[in-house]
């Protein structure tokens, strides 16, 4: 099929190119009559928009970059799912990238999504912080979740209160008559697990109890998602817990870990929640499904997606307006059969 040019559909149309150009972008002034003679004309000729040419021109693509670490987990998951709703409905592509938390692949979607020419981008979780200067040269504005942002350039940070909803937890489990618990976590660092593990010690110092790492921090090297290599992390946990001799309550630092700690003490036969109590973090759709039913903190998965897309839409909108600014989405606690 030979290609229409805009030109062709302007002279069918008997109109001018102007008149097309604003007719297929909705933007201008015309009238109904010109709308249907150049909507029919675009029909008839099957004629469609260079729009690689377009976000040449316009400098602007209505595309937004997504770098997220790890899109089988559950949170990153429905996080994406409801970002790229909101951003469709504004009549944004959203261009998904999955890391699998490696720097090296990070670096190369950076480049990837500079060359599509995004208008935004979103970053969710990650390694470590999120240097502004490896993005510097695309000169587009950033919104982080869960990830805090590095450097002199304006950006937006919002993450759920990692601290509260550690701090809930915590308060939960001494509650229950917990009087030696435990934080569960995994060797690796991020903004979240920090305020998480922050959120646990401030919970047992306003119980009156001294943090110590022998007893009361257990760590698991699990660098991927723990479900990916659940034999390998049930070796672990079956070999720490079992040391864990006064241990009467866990505090996961995630749902994935929890669930998989729960199957470690059913197998050291010890009882949940009448000798171990258990809570974990996220509220996935498996903490509702395991036996006994896990208690777990809940993100707003909604709010963090739709706040995000408000402060990146405004940031697109009013370039000039950018600052660097910071907000904080509520938790709250969900009571299972676990504790």
């Amino acid at each position: 099929m030979t290609k229409v040019s805009i030109k062709q559909i302007a002279e069918l149309s008997g109109v001018s190119v102007a008149t097309v150009s604003r007719v297929i972008n909705n933007n201008g002034r015309f009238s109904e009559a010109t709308r249907k003679k150049v909507l029919q004309a675009i029909e008839e000729t099957g004629y469609q928009t260079n729009y690689v040419a377009k976000s040449l021109r316009m400098q602007k693509s209505n595309t937004i970059g997504i770098l997220v670490p790890d899109i089988t987990n559950y949170f990153f998951a429905r996080t994406v799912q409801h970002i790229e709703e909101t951003l469709f409905e504004h009549g944004y592509s959203t261009i998904i990238c999955n890391t699998d938390r490696s720097l090296e692949k990070e670096k190369a979607y950076l480049e990837m999504l500079k060359a599509k020419m995004i208008d935004g981008l979103i970053v969710i979780s990650g390694i470590k912080e999120f240097d502004l200067v490896d993005y510097s040269s695309m000169n587009i504005p950033v919104v982080c979740i869960d990830r805090k942002p590095t450097g002199k350039a304006s950006s937006v940070f919002i993450a759920s209160n990692h601290y509260e909803g550690a701090y809930l937890a915590t308060k939960h489990l001494l509650e229950k008559g917990v009087k030696s618990p435990v934080i569960l976590m995994q060797n690796r660092e991020s903004s979240s697990s920090s305020e998480r593990l922050k959120g646990f010690k401030a919970g047992l110092k306003e119980a009156g109890m001294p943090f110590r790492t022998d007893t009361n921090l257990l760590v698991v090297d699990s660098r991927k998602n723990v479900l990916r290599v659940e034999e390998k992390t049930r070796q672990l946990f079956l070999k720490a817990f079992s040391k864990l001799e006064t241990c009467d309550g866990i505090f996961s630092i995630n749902d994935d870990l929890a669930i998989l700690a729960l199957d470690c003490l059913k197998e050291l036969g010890i009882a949940v929640p009448d000798q171990v109590k258990l809570i974990g973090f996220d509220d996935t759709l498996l903490s509702r499904h395991t036996s006994p039913k896990l208690s777990s903190v809940a993100q707003d998965t909604l709010k963090l997606a739709e706040t995000t897309c408000e402060n990146l839409l405004s940031l697109i909108q009013n370039p000039s307006l950018a600052v660097s600014k910071q907000q904080l989405v509520p938790v709250h606690l969900v009571e299972r059969e676990t504790t």
